[in-house]
């Protein structure tokens, strides 16, 4: 378990974290949003001892990370895929960190297994390919077999085969009771793989929830209602009296009505002997809670169009 308490990183005058407080709990995928410059990637860097605290505290299972007498027993790591000298093999860079943690030679092996580079752990690292990096990254933080891991962009270089196996091997971590915190800006992927979100904006918690209840599972966020004719667009509009509603005229015409069950607008378009030519429900998805949450934490925000 990770413990943050009142977790403060000033820079000069610049707040990098500002005053965290949460709990990453055991035995789930936490994920580790915001935009960038958030505060994530210090607030990791922090937990294993990487930069000291302005004020508060980051603790692994009560204690300070370097004051557990094997660290990378009980704290895997991914933070900085280029943290590996390019002229020593895969290898050989796991077993430098094996004999330095009191971690047996065997466990090399292994953890270049389970990330797919038993062939390629005689390669220098400096050859590896950006996705080859983030896998000697993941054996690197799996080498201790520690029950809490943390991993910054792991996504980042990988391709579709690689996503999925990553995906996989963070529910099956979790699944195994450890605690597991993962930051990534791939808010879709998240969205699959995590079972609570931690947000932080500009250094500050934002949200520290499930993400069932952030994206309101089990009810619609909207149902598009596709109607061939504008009369029933406007019969169908004047019985749902809701002011929210969207109309987009076209062909067909649109009714986006935000909070009700299609089941609902069906039966009344039966009622009212009005012809449809579509209904989907779209619910609320990970990426527009995220972009609700942080809509005023983008420290550079861009147009769409040149000119605009």
């Amino acid at each position: 378990m990770i413990t943050l308490r009142g977790l403060t990183k000033t820079y000069g005058r610049t707040v990098a974290v500002d005053a965290l407080t949460c709990d990453i709990e055991p035995g789930r995928v936490t994920g580790f949003l915001g935009p960038n410059g958030a505060g994530k990637s210090t607030t990791m860097r922090m937990v294993v001892g990487l930069d000291r605290p302005t004020s508060g505290e980051a603790l692994v299972h009560g204690r300070e990370y370097a004051s557990h007498p094997s660290p990378l027993r009980v704290v895997g790591a991914l933070i900085d895929t280029g943290a590996v000298h390019p002229r020593r093999t895969a290898r050989n860079h796991l077993l430098a960190m094996a004999k330095g943690g009191g971690i047996p030679r065997s466990a090399v092996d292994e953890v270049l297994d389970v990330v797919g580079l038993s062939d390629a752990g005689d390669r220098l690292a400096g050859e590896y390919s950006l996705g080859m990096k983030q896998r000697l990254g993941i054996a690197a933080a799996l080498l201790g077999d520690p029950g809490v891991l943390m991993f910054d962009e792991p996504l980042n270089g990988l391709d579709l085969d690689g996503v999925r196996w990553l995906r996989g091997l963070l529910r099956t971590l979790a699944g195994q009771g450890r605690t597991v915190l993962v930051s990534s800006h791939m808010i879709t992927e998240m969205q699959q793989v995590a079972d609570h979100v931690v947000v932080l904006g500009q250094g500050k918690l934002i949200a520290d929830a499930p993400i069932a209840r952030l994206v309101g599972e089990g009810s619609p966020g909207v149902v598009r209602v596709l109607l061939p004719e504008l009369a029933h667009v406007e019969a169908l509009q004047a019985h749902l009296a809701d002011p929210r509603i969207v109309v987009r005229h076209g062909t067909p015409h649109e009714l986006v009505v935000p909070g009700r069950h299609a089941g609902h607008i069906g039966d009344l378009a039966f009622r009212l002997g009005l012809r449809l030519h579509g209904l989907r429900i779209e619910n609320v998805s990970l990426e527009d809670a995220y972009l609700h949450l942080t809509r005023d934490s983008v420290e550079y925000a861009a147009r769409t169009r040149l000119g605009a």
